[in-house]
């Protein structure tokens, strides 16, 4: 016989069939291969958020990071290396014009999936120091002396690390390469090699701590400096990246660099903060605001009791959109399981905000200054559900994340009928809660800035982004240098169609 086995009553083994031998180490394989699974499947999020252990390596604090940052390197040995003398010629730019097509030519026919999905190649400019480092040295040598308060009440140095998108990725790109994680984007050092060009120039530092005036020339002498570079002067700047994520920062000469790709907090269409024609989304990209927030984690999200139906801490006087935040606490104040605060993100704000919004299921979400605030992002790493009202909202990585199904969105006017709102968050059943509770679990990887930058953090998601406008930019680039000045042929590539908000249909 071909096989044996073992009998009690003889204690002797007799034969079995092999086959039997073959199917149990099927089953086993089987059950292993679904145990692993299941369990990278449950643990995915698990597993990322354990890597925010402070033993882990990544930073998360932009103040934490700039220490490890400033301390690493103080300033950058080749700092004002691209320091042109004079004014560019036509020449110099003609000259890069021809590099970079030389480039483009051999990559098209050397590379089967160019561009479409090959890594992007960034040039960072090496800008003078009192552009970059001084910047940040301003602002560490400032941060724990200081308690300022803008003319609403808000700390300077938060405001700024909430906007500080601008550290983050100029951090990332600079980094050695055998450091970086993301492989979507690389840093070249030849201009004629770049896709794009990054401008690492902290206009909301330099906003926030400079005086006035100082600040202003400064403004005057980047803008020049940018505007002095070959490659500017190639594209007009259309290939350019400039981070404006403050809407107030750079804000006096912003419009001579209109034509460039900005990097913003929203659109506000209003005009309050933007000039018509100066940004849109086929041009530009929104970031995500940090985080003021922890992340709610594994264990928290488990553990935390959601008693209360919505809650909502903030300023509650606003100016253009954000009127309607008054409006909203009038009809919501007092009703049963809601919470209404004023307050900021100063001392003794976050430990109240991360508290309420922790306890919450939903998080009220509306309009300010602007049609966007960190608090969406604050409500996502918490685990509260999200209930936008902001009828002019554009949100951060729209073209990869579906905000549908870790948000609800309502329009101005149904908000502000009597009872519509509450009555709208009760009618979601429990097993959508659920779903979406579960969605934000996942999607808060998404709005996690760190250094060194994560694959599917924002950083990650800004390159993703940018991808999908290169061809686009490389056309009206090309389209730009041949097109007769004045001609009805110059396309502005402008859209500007209406942004209607609707809750949609409940699932």
């Amino acid at each position: 016989m071909a096989g044996r086995h073992y009998t009690a009553a003889s204690g002797t083994f007799k034969p079995r069939s092999p086959a039997l031998f073959l199917l149990l180490a099927l089953l086993a394989l089987t059950l292993l291969f679904y145990i692993f699974s299941i369990s990278t499947s449950s643990n995915s999020t698990g597993n990322f958020i354990s890597s925010r252990n402070p033993n882990s390596g990544i930073d998360y604090s932009f103040v934490s990071s700039l220490e490890k940052f400033l301390t690493k390197s103080p300033r950058s040995a080749t700092a004002g290396e691209d320091t042109v003398s004079g004014t560019t010629s036509v020449e110099d730019a003609r000259k890069l014009d021809d590099s970079i097509w030389k480039n483009e030519n051999q990559r098209l026919y050397d590379e089967p999936i160019y561009p479409a999905f090959s890594p992007l190649k960034v040039y960072v400019y090496e800008m003078p120091a009192k552009f970059t480092y001084d910047l940040l040295w301003l602002f560490h040598n400032t941060y724990k002396e200081t308690s300022n308060l803008t003319s609403n009440g808000s700390p300077v140095h938060r405001l700024i690390e909430q906007h500080s998108i601008d550290y983050w990725l100029w951090a990332d790109l600079i980094a050695p390469e055998s450091e970086r994680l993301l492989k979507n984007v690389v840093r070249v050092h030849k201009q004629e090699e770049a896709d794009l060009f990054y401008i690492p120039f902290f206009t909301t530092i330099s906003f926030f701590l400079m005086e006035k005036q100082q600040c202003k020339a400064l403004y005057r002498e980047a803008l020049k400096w940018v505007m002095d570079q070959p490659a500017w002067n190639r594209s007009e700047g259309r290939d350019h990246i400039l981070p404006v994520h403050h809407p107030w920062s750079f804000k006096s000469v912003r419009k001579f660099m209109k034509k460039a790709i900005w990097l913003l907090p929203d659109m506000d269409s209003t005009g309050n903060w933007y000039k018509p024609g100066q940004v849109y989304l086929e041009k530009d990209l929104i970031l995500p605001y940090v985080a003021n927030l922890d992340l709610c984690d594994a264990k928290c999200l488990s553990s935390s009791r959601r008693t209360m139906l919505l809650f909502f801490r903030g300023r509650l006087k606003r100016n253009a959109g954000g009127k309607i935040r008054a409006k909203l606490v009038e009809e919501l104040r007092g009703a049963d399981g809601v919470s209404i605060e004023e307050g900021t993100a100063g001392e003794g704000g976050k430990e109240a905000a991360q508290s309420g919004m922790r306890k919450s299921i939903f998080c009220l979400n509306p309009a300010g200054d602007t049609p966007s605030s960190a608090r969406l992002f604050d409500a996502i790493v918490s685990g509260c559900i999200p209930i936008i009202v902001s009828d002019e909202l554009e949100l951060p990585f729209e073209g990869i994340l579906d905000y549908q199904k870790i948000a609800l969105f309502v329009s101005s006017s149904d908000a502000l009928q009597s009872g519509w709102l509450l009555s709208f968050l009760k009618s979601v059943s429990t097993a959508q809660i659920k779903e979406m509770q579960a969605n934000l679990a996942k999607y808060a990887r998404h709005f996690l800035y760190s250094h060194p930058a994560q694959p599917l953090g924002p950083e990650d998601l800004v390159w993703r982004m940018m991808a999908g406008k290169l061809v686009n930019i490389k056309l009206h680039t090309r389209r730009s240098q041949r097109v007769v000045k004045g001609s009805r042929s110059v396309c502005t590539c402008e859209c500007r169609s209406p942004n209607a908000t609707s809750p949609g249909p409940l699932s």
